[in-house]
């Protein structure tokens, strides 16, 4: 099982679940409004370690559109399926939210195209 590192915390996680899952279990109140579907940017993550190589074009799309493309990645369409270490960014304690937003499906949506 890959290690996931949040924080300065570390878990066991699943293989193959979404990083935005993994995180919001680990008991950290992520952002997901677009639903995790590459949309919305609020689930955002710096890696310190174990970053992957590939992205979705979802990914790539909204993170050029942002001008953050190489500052961060989408926890949202991220599997864990390596040991990892990341820091969120932004979370409902520290955004004006009243919700995280809608629960991410188990796969990455829309159905990845890999670049």
């Amino acid at each position: 099982m890959p290690k996931l590192t949040i924080d300065g915390s570390t878990y066991e996680v699943e293989s193959g679940k979404r990083l935005v899952l993994a995180i919001e279990e680990s008991g950290i109140n992520i952002g997901h409004r677009c639903g995790g579907n590459g949309h919305c940017t609020t689930c955002r993550v710096t890696f310190e370690s174990g970053e992957p190589d590939k992205m979705t074009q979802a990914e790539k799309n909204i993170l050029e559109e942002n001008g953050i493309l190489s500052e961060v990645r989408l926890s949202c369409q991220v599997a864990c399926d390596r040991d990892m270490t990341v820091k969120t960014h932004m979370t409902l304690e520290t955004e004006s939210w009243d919700s995280t937003g809608d629960t991410p499906e188990p796969q990455i949506t829309p159905d990845p195209e890999w670049v």
